[in-house]
């Protein structure tokens, strides 16, 4: 979207790649703005851009897509960060760690200032900023923050219910940007946060190698109006987890069958893979760890059914990833609404794999597919995308 600023001279900000490559998001500082118009204001940079960064809105008949690169505002008032002279050669910084055992016991509230030279690369949990295994904190939040230049991730829920990381910008960090980590989190918020020029590490978990803007081992968490403006691999990525992990362990908890949370109005670009990948398993049901069908012989009723949740995906806007807009393993009961995606280099949207029990039937619902749009490039002229690729089991509707 679209809003007024309030942006000065000297001030930091970071604009979004356009091109398949996510790296190509810049940082610039405002050197004047001229606002002799008040609807256009022009603004100078110290310097000039290094890459095209493309802005438009396209129209095809009725519908549109919006591929214009979002711009966020890196600078605040106040700012926490690391030793100006070391922590980047070291790729040490400055660390937030909240943590305190039992629910609501306490309140974390970070709220509009800079964090630059961030997180600790090397070192397992020393992230920008870490809510740690407090449970509910329905107090806290972190909301208006931009953080630039992290060597581990920028927003940590671990153990963690209803925090509301908000509005943050965050721009160059390695790792998983925002991260969920023990597949127990639930109901939290993340709502209307930017991210920019996530990129992979060799010093964290595996799945850092594949970094994701947002990464989501729960799927009962609640994601809406992000952006993921450049990622070397993925953008919003369900890597689901059969159980439970880490400190929190548990063969009980089979988050892969868990109700999905809200995900509406997000969008992705410039992902070195997938705009939004579920991965391995999304059959959401009432028993999260009994089988869809199960035997329960009680001498007339040889079977018993799981019910399904059904989960919706609504108006997901995906374009210029490197393989496709949107990819799922193996889903059941899964509907994507409103999808609009555009030049991605393998297919629009894909599906492996649906559930073939009863009513869990896959849905795509009213989907934009583009091959190719005025942001055109090298790699597209090379490529033959397609548009879908369908499962190779049944219960699907297109």
């Amino acid at each position: 979207m679209s809003s007024a600023v309030d942006w000065v001279a000297g001030e930091t900000i970071a604009i979004a790649a356009t091109s398949y490559n996510g790296r190509e998001g810049e940082k610039r500082i405002i050197k004047s703005i001229d606002k002799s118009n008040a609807n256009k204001p022009v603004i100078t940079l110290d310097e000039a851009l290094e890459f095209k960064h493309f802005a438009m809105i396209q129209h095809y008949g009725s519908d549109f897509i919006d591929m214009r690169a979002e711009v966020g505002l890196l600078s605040r008032n106040v700012r926490y960060r690391g030793n100006p002279e070391d922590s980047l050669p070291n790729q040490y910084g400055a660390t937030i760690f909240l943590h305190s055992q039992g629910d609501d016991s306490l309140i974390g509230r970070i709220e509009y200032i800079e964090m630059t030279d961030v997180g600790q690369a090397f070192k397992v949990g020393r992230y920008a900023v870490h809510f740690h295994m407090i449970g509910a904190v329905h107090r806290s939040y972190c909301r208006g923050v931009g953080t630039h230049q992290g060597f581990n991730r920028a927003f940590t829920i671990h153990g963690t219910h209803y925090l509301r990381p908000l509005d943050n910008v965050a721009f160059d960090i390695k790792g998983h940007t925002i991260f969920i980590e023990d597949a127990v989190e639930k109901k939290n918020l993340i709502q209307g946060n930017l991210i920019m020029k996530t990129k992979r590490s060799w010093s964290l978990l595996n799945t850092d190698q594949t970094p994701a803007c947002f990464w989501i081992t729960n799927p009962d968490n609640n994601f809406i109006e992000n952006h993921c403006g450049g990622s070397d691999r993925y953008a919003y990525w369900y890597d689901l987890q059969t159980h439970a992990i880490g400190p929190h362990a548990n063969t009980n908890v089979c988050p892969e069958n868990e109700r999905v949370g809200i995900f509406r109005d997000n969008h992705a670009h410039s992902c070195g893979r997938y705009g939004l990948r579920i991965f391995h398993n999304m059959i959401p049901r009432k028993f999260p760890c009994k089988p869809v069908v199960y035997d329960r012989f009680n001498g007339t009723d040889p079977f018993w059914k799981n019910p399904a949740i059904p989960a919706h995906f609504w108006n997901l806007t995906s374009w210029k990833n490197g393989r496709n807009g949107a990819i799922a393993e193996k889903v059941g009961a899964v509907t994507f609404h409103n999808f609009k995606v555009a030049d991605s280099l393998l297919a629009g949207i894909e599906f492996s794999l649906t559930d073939d029990h009863g009513d869990n039937t896959t849905v795509i619902d009213n989907a934009l597919f583009i091959g190719r749009t005025n942001n055109t490039d090298a790699l597209l002229d090379r490529a033959t995308p397609f548009g879908f690729i369908g499962p190779r089991t049944e219960n699907f509707r297109l």
